[in-house]
């Protein structure tokens, strides 16, 4: 739907990891891909050994070796969901959950991975029992993972980059401006540091087909440090993308998956009126949300601003996206038509000069 001129769009963009999804999101009128989870595509059986190969991996050589298994499959999906999105915008988020969700439990499943690697069963074991973190979700992840392995941020850079370059050549109609978003920055040299890596990539690609391919590079505010820094991030980054349910997680100092557990008591006794993982805190997740926004633009005016949490999908949340100038909001794909009305009613209600 297209609001008046004089009101400044509120997009309504979707979260989708697959090319199935992306199309899903299409037929409910989604303007584009506002998070598109990386690891979801590993997951798939035939390419869990080779991201298992990676983090066995005891060189860097080792791990090219493996990353290089799974380069063709990403840009093949990459190419996938650009073709559904017919050249809309699509944010990549890099690789972000800890490399434990990728090991094997089962005994059979690390013997068998012990024998592809040429190691110990025992070897393998000690190797699965490192990755162990007594909080994974404040662990070694997110943007965290790049650093550490830049192989990682370099073979995801070659993969999305390779993937715009055959999506605008088969669609010369189509202007390809990919959009590639570093997770659980809470500090600006880590986002310095991991960009650095992606423009090198994406810049030595891009020359060598003489192609003028412009791209961005931004990061998801998550983490309750990068929002009080947003002014210093912004200088870094092309657009900020809310993570939401992280950034919930960590303002309240519970977890989304055992907070049930206890806020039921919590409803009775109305301390909380809302499960804030459902609908937006706007007094104290909100405000660290408003602040970013305003910070971030207090120092890059060009600052694209998104939400990417489920919250994207719940009315009261939108409105209060649209109050606050961001640009997009990002749901799942079913949500979508929920949040594309939500959006219209805000712009409505609350007109942008």
């Amino acid at each position: 739907f297209v609001w008046a001129d004089q009101y400044r769009r509120l997009k309504v963009r979707t979260n989708a990891d697959t090319p199935y999804d992306a199309a899903q999101a299409r037929k409910f009128g989604a303007q584009g891909i506002g998070l598109c989870r990386t690891e979801h595509m590993f997951f798939n059986e035939d390419r869990i050994p080779a991201i298992r190969e990676m983090i066995c991996s005891d060189t860097v050589e080792q791990r090219e070796k493996a990353l290089a298994k799974l380069e063709p499959m990403q840009q093949s999906d990459f190419e996938g969901i650009y073709e559904a999105m017919e050249g809309c915008p699509v944010t990549i988020r890099f690789l972000d959950p800890p490399l434990h969700e990728f090991v094997p439990t089962e005994e059979a499943d690390i013997a068998a991975l012990a024998a592809a690697q040429g190691k110990s069963v025992q070897r393998i074991k000690d190797i699965i029992a490192s990755l162990h973190e007594f909080n994974p979700m404040m662990g070694h992840r997110g943007c965290r993972l790049a650093v550490t392995y830049p192989e990682i941020a370099e073979m995801q850079t070659r993969a999305v980059i390779k993937a715009a370059l055959a999506v605008q050549a088969r669609h010369p109609e189509w202007t390809m401006v990919p959009e590639i978003m570093i997770p659980l920055v809470g500090e600006v040299k880590e986002l310095k540091y991991v960009k650095s890596v992606v423009v090198k990539t994406a810049d030595e690609i891009i020359a060598a087909v003489h192609s003028d391919m412009k791209y961005k590079v931004g990061t998801m505010i998550e983490i309750p440090r990068a929002a009080l820094t947003a002014d210093e991030i912004a200088k870094e980054a092309d657009f900020f993308s809310f993570g939401t349910n992280d950034l919930t997680q960590m303002t309240f100092g519970f977890s989304r998956d055992d907070a049930g557990k206890f806020l039921g008591a919590y409803y009775d006794k109305k301390i909380y009126e809302n499960d804030p993982f459902a609908k937006l805190d706007q007094t104290g997740v909100g405000k660290l949300v408003a602040m970013a926004a305003k910070l971030g633009r207090s120092t890059n005016p060009d600052l694209h601003l998104g939400i990417c949490g489920e919250h994207g999908g719940d009315p009261s949340s939108v409105e209060f996206c649209h109050r606050t100038g961001l640009d997009y909001v990002s749901c799942s794909p079913f949500r979508v038509p929920i949040a594309r009305l939500a959006a219209a009613q805000a712009a409505i209600k609350n007109p942008r000069k």
